[in-house]
């Protein structure tokens, strides 16, 4: 009976060992997936930030990131809006207080916003969408708010509360760095 008892002891251990064995190649699997990921926007984050360098003026860094996030990113919408007061051409120029009334109760101490947005914020910051869908905004901050940056999707699940804001955090920080320059 003891011996019975040893027998059934091992097998549940065995038994635990292996269950905890698939779970820890499923959470290495998740893990390297994530890495891969994460390495593909990396590179694609750094080819970009090399382009926007180059950047001799507003409008061509406008369309330098609008071009790499709807090619290299594969973005559905996506814009860079900067406050001022007068009409540009090449770029969208939008009053603080404009932009405010739209979306300004989005943002919480100049921090990054991801998730779904009301219709009217959705086509304020991508005119011509559907009026359905998600989104991932960053504030330019420089001594002051210059204006913002935004990727968005008709997928009111592609951009969540949940998810990280790492390279689009670091795209807006390069582009804050270089408006001032660019705006003289």
């Amino acid at each position: 009976s003891s011996a019975a008892s040893d027998v059934y002891k091992r097998q549940k251990q065995v038994s635990v060992l292996r269950e905890r064995n698939v779970d820890m190649r499923h959470r290495l699997k998740t893990l390297s997936t994530s890495a891969r990921e994460n390495d593909k926007l990396f590179s694609k984050s750094s080819s970009m930030v090399l382009k926007l360098l180059e950047a001799s003026s507003l409008p061509e860094l406008n369309k330098i990131f609008n071009t790499a996030m709807s090619k290299d990113f594969e973005v559905e919408f996506a814009c860079m809006i900067i406050y001022g007061d007068e009409l540009e051409s090449g770029y969208r120029v939008e009053s603080r207080e404009n932009a405010d009334a739209q979306i300004g109760k989005l943002f919480r101490g100049h921090k990054a916003v991801c998730g779904t947005l009301r219709k009217e914020e959705l086509e304020f910051l991508f005119p011509g969408c559907n009026g359905t869908g998600s989104a991932a905004i960053m504030p330019l901050m420089g001594e002051e708010s210059l204006g913002l940056i935004a990727v968005g999707s008709s997928d009111a699940g592609r951009f969540s509360s949940d998810m990280g804001t790492l390279f689009l955090s670091h795209i807006a920080d390069v582009v804050s760095r270089l408006l001032p320059r660019l705006s003289q």
